[in-house]
């Protein structure tokens, strides 16, 4: 059974920074791609980054040059590093992982992100 555990989430103030943790069991991470939404309170869950198994990066265009994704396979764990937050990152955050083959997704939990003002 694959499971994904979030973690690190938290208060910040604007300005501040946050990493996130995605710890992934049952299954081996290098064979994923790996995914960060946000959902914000009423609205839609969005995309956030991405990071392939080969190791390159996309970004959404409102946390770019902000945010970093990476990996550590040895470790089975994914990592969204935050920085210069804003109050409109505000939402819960998921890491999800899809195979790029076949296509099969699964996805944590979520933490909470609350920047404050």
């Amino acid at each position: 059974q694959v499971q994904l555990v979030e973690s690190g989430g938290g208060l910040v103030q604007s300005g501040g920074s946050l990493s996130l943790s995605c710890a992934v069991s049952g299954s081996a991470l290098r064979d994923y791609t790996v995914n960060w939404y946000r959902q914000a309170p009423g609205k839609q869950r969005e995309w956030v980054a991405q990071i392939s198994n080969g190791g390159n990066t996309v970004y959404v265009a409102s946390v770019k040059g902000r945010f970093t994704i990476s990996r550590d396979n040895a470790k089975n764990a994914a990592y969204l590093q935050m920085n210069s937050l804003k109050p409109e990152d505000t939402a819960v955050y998921s890491c999800n992982i899809q195979h790029p083959k076949y296509g099969y997704a699964y996805w944590g939990q979520g933490t909470q992100v609350t920047v404050s003002t």
